[in-house]
């Protein structure tokens, strides 16, 4: 437990007082203003501002996050009974990771996912613990659905958390009751999804009614099926568009020419203008979602073909130059910095800290698939070992596959940060193992 505070401490110390990227501050600047414009999910906002009010310029919401990630790992570190060097080790070894040294530090709905998940899957194993005793037991369940549910929030596809959630309690319920086991779980496991997924529900509409309709972007689906047709355009030129050329025949032919010349892997941000410019013609919404749907129907190796390569960017990060791994300092539209009271920050120590991380961009410690190579490991291991508390951690780490399986689907850029919380998933379940390899404590 010392190493991980030390580790949050230091990360706190160095990184102060955070680093902001052009969409931290403007969720900023929508905090403070109390009006969203429906970019990004509305609680990065919400909490950014309640954050600021406490304390100008949102310095708090980094503690936040730091509290998160690191209570995640005390929390599971503490179930341990006899706590030997090898999990201080892995800890340490941990804790000057840029995924655990710098990443907390940075204001990104990204980090305040895989924080709130980690700590909520925590919350549940400690319940997994004391199950015997009631009142301590929905304690720690309530915590947990509390997190759950900022992480269900904080990411469009935060949701998959949820179905974890709800197995992992049940197969705790289960395995602890004293008769009638599989009612049991179903019981618990099936009152917990219903209660968190409503409560998810129930706050997004809340957080919702802060948004400026007028202010509202485009559908993010646009610029994925968008870019799903230009993908596919440049894997096959010769491809057939029929539902475009029947209703939209200019918008083919903007995506063919346009489009296939702003296509990259990196990020589908370069097909906004051509979107712009297309919409000049006519609305582009309807023939492109019928158009990516007809893709889907009638050439699904091709789309699939699409989608692997938009995936393997996202998953392997191949170029560490075009794939953001790091951001440190403070920058974004100067209305938005002046609106939400930062100054544009790019320091000698900004970039001593990104030049570090750098230092590892070509190893394993910055490898998604390395870490969920261990998240797969760590699962089987779990299952085997079939401790109470050992299904809250497989949960974790089983959410966190699933959320980065869903960006077969919906990935559009390869920012490292995408994916982060496989890296915080597994690495919570290797510290987990290891405190708790030599004993658990007992409820």
């Amino acid at each position: 437990m010392t190493v991980v505070l030390a580790g949050a401490a230091l990360s706190l110390a160095i990184n102060w007082p955070g680093h902001f990227s052009y969409d931290s501050v403007v969720q900023l600047a929508e905090g403070r203003a109390g009006s969203y414009s429906g970019a990004h999910p509305p609680v990065m906002s919400w909490l950014l501002g309640i954050a600021d009010a406490l304390w100008p310029r949102a310095f708090l919401f980094i503690v936040f996050q730091t509290a998160l990630i690191a209570g995640a790992m005390i929390g599971l570190v503490t179930l341990g009974s006899r706590v030997g060097w090898t999990c201080v080790a892995v800890c340490a070894g941990f804790a000057l990771t840029p995924q655990l040294l710098i990443y907390p530090s940075i204001v990104w709905k990204d980090v305040l996912f895989a924080g709130s998940a980690a700590a909520g899957f925590m919350a549940m194993a400690r319940a997994a613990v004391v199950w015997s005793k009631m009142l301590e037991r929905l304690a720690w369940l309530t915590l947990a659905g509390l997190l759950l549910t900022l992480a269900t929030l904080t990411r469009q596809n935060g949701a998959v958390v949820l179905p974890f959630a709800a197995l992992a309690v049940g197969l705790i319920a289960g395995r602890t009751g004293s008769r009638d086991g599989f009612r049991r779980g179903a019981l618990n496991g099936l009152s917990f999804l219903m209660v968190t997924a409503g409560a998810s529900a129930a706050a997004a509409v809340a957080l919702n009614t802060y948004i400026d309709a007028e202010a509202q972007p485009g559908s993010p689906w646009r610029a994925l099926q968008a870019y799903d047709l230009v993908n596919a355009l440049t894997q096959e030129p010769k491809t057939a568009l029929p539902v475009l050329r029947a209703k939209a025949p200019w918008l083919e032919q903007v995506l063919r020419t346009k489009g296939v010349e702003a296509y990259s892997p990196v990020r589908a941000d370069g097909l906004e203008p051509v979107l712009d410019k297309a919409r000049v013609f006519g609305a582009v919404e309807a023939p492109l979602e019928a158009q990516w749907g007809d893709l889907i129907v009638h050439q699904p190796i091709l789309y699939l073909r699409a989608r692997a390569r938009t995936f393997a960017w996202v998953f392997l990060t191949p170029d560490h130059d075009q794939c953001l791994l790091i951001y440190t300092g403070i920058d974004g539209p100067s209305d938005g910095l002046i609106a939400a009271g930062l100054t544009r920050r790019r320091s000698g120590w900004d970039d001593t800290l990104a030049d570090g991380a750098m230092l590892l961009a070509s190893t394993p410690v910055y490898s998604h698939a390395a870490y969920a190579s261990l998240a797969v490991l760590l699962i089987g291991t779990l299952l085997w070992r079939r401790r109470p508390p050992d299904f809250a951690v497989a949960g974790l780490l089983g959410a966190a596959l699933a959320f980065v399986t869903s960006f077969a689907v919906i990935s559009i850029a390869c920012d490292y940060r995408y994916l982060y919380a496989i890296d915080i998933a597994a690495i919570a379940g290797a510290v987990y193992v290891a405190a708790t390899w030599r004993g658990m404590v007992e409820a």
